[in-house]
C-alpha cells in the first residue's frame, strides 16, 4: 500500500452517513485509509471535518478509489487546477474527461474555485471565460475545453437535515406501507411554500392520468398555478383530448366504466381534430378543445414538452418526435423556469428521463403503482426523489384536497 494520498471531507458528514460510505468504499476496492484528523460538530449549525490518507498497492487502483469517493465529498488535499484537454472531434468528450454526478460540484481553475452551472448527471464540464457549464456529449464543439481526470474537481453532496424533512437526503426508500396521508400532506406543504418563493414545479405525467379518470385533478392543480412546466407524451394529451371531446379514455367512458360503440376510434379522431387545427393551442382558441388538462395548460401559458416515442399515433401536430430535439427542449425548460420541485406520475421513461436532468437540489416525488418505476429512479442515481407505491387517482385526489381543493 506505498501509493498514497490525502482527502477531507466536510459538512454533516456523520448523520448523511458520508463517512462510513467513503470508508466502505475504500475497504470494498481494496484500499486502506488512516484518519489523521476529525472534529465532530457539537452543534446543529457546526460541521464536522475529516482528513484521512487512502492507501492502495498501485498508481491506478488510488486513482480508480480517489474518482469513486469524490462523487462523496471526499476532496484531496493538493490543491490543482483542473487539467483541461480540447474537444478534437465534434459530439466527442477527451478519452479521460470527468463525468459529472448531480450533486454541486466545483472546478479549480486559475487558482479559483468554480461553481459548475446547471449540474447534471452522465455529462461534460466545460470552462470558458472564467465559468464552468455542463454539456451533454453530443453537444461537445471543437475547441472546447473540457475538465478531465479528477483533480481540481470538488463535490459536495447534498446533506440529511437533522430536523424531520419529507425530503431529506437519502430518504428514497420505496415502500407501498408508508402512511400515504402524512406524506401526501407534507407533499402539498412543500408545494405552497415553493410557489410562495417564487419556485416552478414540474409536472411529468403518463396516460394513466387520464384513464383513472385523475385528469380532472392535475386540471386543477395547473388552474391554480401549482404546475409551470409540464412533461409528457403524446399519450396524455391525447387521451386527455380524447376526454374532452368524446368523454372517452381509449374508448371507455369515464362516467360509466362501460365501453362506448366506436370508442377505439376516438383517440384518433380527437388527434385529426387538433391536427387539423394546427397545434393544440390552436384547438383551445377555434373552440375545439374547451376543457382538459392541454385546455388547462394552453390558457395557464404552462411551458409544454410532449416527447414522442415510436409507438404513437398520429401524432398530435405539438409532439416532438426527435427525442434527441426533445430532451434538450426538456433541459431548456428546467434551466429557465427556476425549477424547484417535480412530480412524476405514472410513467417510467419520462420520470427516468427527468430524474436524469435534474440536479440533486431539486426535490422530486415519484408516484407509482409499479414498485420497481419508483426503485429504477433512485437506483439511476436521482437520490433525491421520494418515492410512493400507490394508485394515481388516489394520489392526485388527495394532493388535491390538501391543497384547497375539493
Amino acid at each position: 500500500m506505498n501509493h498514497r494520498a490525502v482527502v477531507t471531507l466536510e459538512g454533516h458528514i456523520i448523520d448523511s452517513l458520508q463517512l462510513p460510505r467513503v470508508w466502505d468504499l475504500i475497504m470494498d476496492m481494496g484500499g486502506s485509509f488512516d484518519v489523521e484528523e476529525f472534529r465532530v460538530g457539537k452543534k446543529k449549525n457546526e460541521k464536522s471535518f475529516a482528513r484521512m490518507s487512502v492507501s492502495a498497492r498501485s498508481e491506478e487502483r488510488l486513482r480508480e478509489i480517489l474518482e469513486s469517493i469524490q462523487p462523496l465529498g471526499a476532496t484531496p488535499i493538493d490543491q490543482v487546477d483542473a487539467r483541461l484537454e480540447k474537444v478534437r472531434q465534434e459530439g466527442v468528450f477527451p478519452i479521460d474527461f470527468y463525468s459529472t454526478s448531480n450533486q454541486p460540484t466545483w472546478v479549480r481553475h486559475d487558482s479559483q474555485w468554480l461553481e459548475v452551472a446547471h449540474i447534471e448527471m452522465d455529462c461534460g464540464i466545460v470552462v470558458e471565460g472564467g465559468k464552468a457549464r455542463v454539456i451533454p456529449v453530443d453537444e461537445a464543439v471543437v475547441g472546447d475545453q473540457v475538465v478531465c481526470g479528477y483533480g481540481g474537481v470538488r463535490v459536495q453532496p447534498l446533506e440529511r437535515t437533522r430536523e424531520r424533512e419529507l425530503f431529506g437526503f437519502m430518504q428514497s426508500q420505496v415502500s407501498a406501507e408508508k402512511p400515504k396521508k402524512l406524506i401526501i400532506k407534507d407533499i402539498a406543504v412543500s408545494m405552497k411554500a415553493v410557489r410562495k418563493e417564487g419556485g416552478a414545479i414540474i409536472f411529468v405525467g403518463g396516460p394513466a392520468i387520464i384513464h383513472t379518470g385523475a385528469g380532472k385533478h392535475l386540471s386543477w392543480l395547473i388552474r391554480h398555478g401549482y404546475v409551470q412546466v409540464l412533461f409528457a407524451g403524446n399519450a396524455l394529451a391525447a387521451h386527455d383530448i380524447e376526454s374532452a371531446m368524446y368523454g372517452t379514455s381509449l374508448g371507455i367512458s369515464l362516467e360509466s366504466g362501460m365501453g362506448m360503440e366506436h370508442g377505439h376510434e376516438h383517440h384518433i379522431r380527437a388527434i385529426n381534430r387538433v391536427r387539423a387545427a394546427g397545434s393544440i393551442a390552436n384547438a383551445v382558441k377555434q373552440g375545439i378543445l374547451k376543457e382538459g388538462v392541454m385546455y388547462e395548460a394552453v390558457k395557464a401559458g404552462v411551458w409544454t414538452v410532449l416527447a414522442g416515442s415510436i409507438r404513437d399515433d398520429g401524432p398530435l401536430p405539438d409532439v416532438i418526435t426527435d427525442v434527441v430535439v426533445a430532451q434538450k427542449e426538456m433541459r431548456r425548460a428546467i434551466h429557465e423556469s427556476n425549477v424547484s420541485m417535480a412530480l412524476m406520475v405514472s410513467t417510467m421513461l419520462h420520470s427516468i428521463a427527468t430524474g436524469n436532468l435534474l440536479p440533486a437540489s431539486v426535490r422530486a416525488v415519484c408516484v407509482d403503482i409499479e414498485p420497481s418505476v419508483v426503485t429504477k429512479l433512485a437506483d439511476r442515481g436521482s437520490f433525491q426523489t421520494i418515492g410512493m407505491v400507490t394508485d394515481v387517482e388516489s394520489f392526485l385526489r388527495e394532493l388535491v384536497g390538501d391543497l384547497g381543493g375539493k
